[in-house]
């Protein structure tokens, strides 16, 4: 195997929210003239790569875009996703040991049903790498550990109902900062109890804090769980100088936490102290995931001692700690009915504000409770502008595990949709075919994946 880090760095000029809104290209260039400035790129086992493409197919792997992938995401999408996935194929084939995709737009908050933007994303890039991963490669078992501010509700969205996927994120408590989700009881679904874990952190947390969540709670976690793959959802906005965060995390405490973590690929996302925070952060996890020392990297206004953890803010943190090392180690045991609830189904409703694009979302989802496999999961999905009439969406998404029996259930629930008319949208996932298909009811037209089907 390669010793090699490979690195794809693309800071998407052509997209942004808006010229001056903090999610724009300007993020990276000074990362970029840092990483130049530095000689980082001459050393031998850093490699820098051209990225590639995801295809729309890619990403209807992951997504229900309404009305379809083409009406989501731009070119600058496909390249974020698609340099994840580059990175991935080079780790998963051996010429790479690790990988660092400096990308945007970032992906953390887009969820499985895409009406719009949320939280600066459409698309999901972990998300798409998982599942492309899962296709391409095989591979089953793949943690992702959010180190956003933000939590990462899209993230866990998409996987809080797959038992082969752990999702870890620490970040600033959702009572505090958006998207006010990410709480300690939100653990997984009944056939994925335990396998997301939220650490939300007290504003003003400290590296010591930081590190001390990483070695007793997610080493542990990851030991035990035994990943083939461990993606890092990199967020660097939990740096004391971020203007959208309120953490108190250095350079040196992301340096720490990738050798530590020891992640197969990073993946940026948040991140919007463009000139003290991102080039000196994103640096150090370079050096960090290349093996050489990253001690010398510092911000200019900072030095050892600068920041006190509260002894406050350190036990309550502890005690959280404690509580949910100790729910993911009784995960088994747990009775999932009595949490849960018997029948059928397991079914929730769920309210989904996009604040980039003002929609109003309503979901009602339900996750077939399959005693052989992880079970289908229908949602209906209705989502308002605030003007004109709301699109109307039932989905289904057939896991990668799914059985015949649910392969066939959901397969004849997508086709009774489409006769009922009562939505404007009916999307069918099924990952184990590899087949996706969309029908739009005032066409009267079918979609399979990239184009109308042949018979049609």
């Amino acid at each position: 195997m390669s010793g090699k880090t490979g690195l794809v760095f693309f800071p998407a000029f052509d997209w942004a929210i808006s010229p001056t809104h903090p999610e724009r290209e300007e993020r990276l260039l000074y990362t970029r003239d840092t990483i130049f400035e530095e000689g980082v790129l001459d050393l031998p086992n850093i490699e820098e790569l051209a990225p590639r493409l995801a295809t729309f197919h890619d990403i209807a792997r992951v997504h229900f875009c309404v009305p379809r992938v083409q009406s989501q995401v731009t070119e600058a999408h496909l390249i974020a996703a698609g340099a994840a996935m580059l990175l991935g194929d080079l780790i998963i084939e051996g010429s790479l040991r690790n990988g660092f995709a400096l990308v945007r737009p970032p992906g953390h908050h887009a969820m499985r049903v895409v009406h719009g933007n949320r939280g600066f994303c459409n698309i999901n890039n972990e998300a798409v790498l998982v599942e492309y991963l899962r296709r391409r490669h095989g591979v089953k078992r793949i943690a992702i550990v959010d180190s956003d501010v933000h939590h990462g509700d899209g993230t866990q969205e998409i996987f809080y109902h797959d038992p082969d996927v752990l999702f870890i994120s620490f970040h600033q408590d959702g009572r505090t900062i958006y998207p006010g989700t990410g709480f300690t009881h939100e653990l997984g679904g009944p056939l994925a109890y335990a396998r997301t874990l939220n650490v939300p952190l007290p504003p003003g947390t400290t590296d010591e804090t930081f590190l001390y969540v990483v070695d007793n709670l997610i080493l542990p976690v990851l030991q035990d769980f035994a990943p083939e793959f461990i993606i890092n959802s990199a967020g660097q906005d939990n740096h004391y100088t971020d203007p959208l965060g309120s953490m108190r995390f250095t350079a040196q405490g992301y340096a720490e936490f990738t050798r530590r973590l020891n992640p197969h690929l990073a993946v940026l996302e948040g991140g919007y102290a463009i000139e003290s925070a991102l080039p000196y952060v994103n640096l150090a996890i370079l050096l960090a995931l290349s093996g050489h020392d990253y001690s010398y990297v510092r911000e200019p206004d900072y030095w050892p001692g600068k920041f006190k953890e509260s002894p406050e803010r350190l036990d309550q943190v502890k005690r959280m700690v404690d509580n949910l090392l100790g729910i993911w180690q009784n995960r088994d045991k747990a009775d999932i009915e009595k949490l849960f609830g018997t029948g059928k189904f397991y079914q929730r409703k769920k309210n989904i504000y996009y604040d980039t694009d003002y929609i109003e979302e309503e979901q009602f989802e339900k996750v077939r409770m399959c005693p052989y496999c992880p079970g289908y999961i229908i949602i209906e999905s209705r989502a308002n502008r605030g003007y004109g009439s709301p699109n109307r969406v039932f989905a289904i998404s057939v896991p990668f595990q799914a059985c015949s029996c649910c392969q066939a259930e959901a397969a004849d629930a997508y086709e009774k949709a489409k006769k009922e008319g009562r939505f404007d949208y009916v999307y069918l996932q099924d990952k184990t075919t590899d087949t996706y298909m969309s029908y739009e009811r005032n066409k009267n037209q079918e979609w399979c994946s990239e184009g109308p089907r042949p018979e049609v």
